[in-house]
């Protein structure tokens, strides 16, 4: 079994509808240190303790910014990927925020369960689930839908009674839920005792910056560690299916108008009708987060609006 989220099994190829050269803007890897701290994002691994709306707070106050945003929020006790997008770049949260998530759960078991129990009872929850809005939640309390894509089986203390496993689902999936439910599934009871938070969407744990090695960096105004911490706008639409547009689309874009197919340089192949498309110029900057008219193959050949904008950046 495939232990990735659903885009990272995806290998997309690269489709070209005409021949053209990038003119406008500047690559997102040679924005000036200036530009990435007001239009970036930052893999923050959130302490326990503070809320999600702390920490993005802090790396305001850190870097002396005015606006920065969290995508996708971890309860207080919860630790691990946090993308905090600064500036100009919260704009993007909105992509980030639908994408899948991974956790790694410590659940702890009201009575000694046997091993082959625990693991069938994991894999029951593989898959499209119902699950119960906590009364905690922020969002009205209801019974929805959910995709688990994978349960990966880690450890089970039998003495303590507690399950270790690595979970990829779908957002807005409650894992403290999940646990309550396998509980249920087991009939011995459970509770989520530890959570940490490996992948959202794009950002996983090999790119994590504590907060006070952000502080450190900017006390010793360390351009090249803030390069290494702060990416690139750009690295928070990785999950998303892209076109590149030549240059004359760039201002009429960004005034608000769709993107015409005959102004669609390259594309990704598997897009479908009403797909979420990142929009980007031949030098590989954010144009527009967008909704494509049509699939790959007519964005190809067709003529007149190909993209919806949404966010325009």
């Amino acid at each position: 079994m495939q232990y990735k989220l659903p885009f990272e099994r995806v290998k997309r190829k690269v489709l070209v509808r005409q021949k053209a050269k990038g003119l406008v803007g500047v690559s997102p890897d040679e924005r000036p240190v200036k530009r990435i701290l007001n239009y970036g994002m930052i893999n923050i691994d959130k302490p326990a303790g503070p809320t999600s709306h702390n920490v993005s707070a802090y790396v305001q106050q850190i870097l002396k910014i005015k606006k920065a945003g969290h995508s996708g929020t971890l309860d207080p006790g919860v630790t691990g990927c946090l993308p905090v997008a600064l500036g100009d770049a919260t704009k993007v949260n909105t992509a980030l925020i639908s994408a899948g998530k991974e956790y790694v759960c410590v659940m702890h078991l009201h009575k000694t369960m046997p091993l082959a129990d625990v693991k069938k009872a994991l894999k029951k929850f593989v898959g499209t689930i119902k699950q119960q809005v906590p009364h905690r939640a922020a969002v009205k309390r209801q019974l929805r839908e959910r995709e688990i894509y994978y349960i990966k089986f880690l450890e089970y203390n039998e003495k303590k009674r507690d399950v270790l496993f690595t979970v990829g689902c779908q957002a807005g999936t409650y894992i403290r839920m999940l646990c309550h439910d396998i509980g249920e599934e087991l009939k011995c009871g459970a509770h989520m005792k530890e959570l940490r938070r490996t992948k959202a969407g794009p950002f996983n744990e090999k790119t994590l910056v504590t907060l006070n090695d952000l502080q450190d960096a900017v006390a010793m105004s360390d351009e090249k560690k803030l390069r290494k911490y702060i990416q690139p706008v750009e690295s928070a639409v990785e999950h998303l299916p892209k076109i590149w547009c030549v240059d004359d689309a760039i201002r009429l874009v960004k005034n608000g108008r769709s993107l015409m197919c005959e102004h669609i340089a390259e594309l990704n192949d598997g897009i479908k009708k009403e797909d979420d498309v990142a929009v980007l110029s031949l030098k590989g900057e954010l144009i527009c987060l967008g909704i494509s008219n049509y699939n790959s193959k007519e964005l190809l050949k067709r003529k007149g609006p190909g993209v919806r904008p949404v966010r325009v950046f």
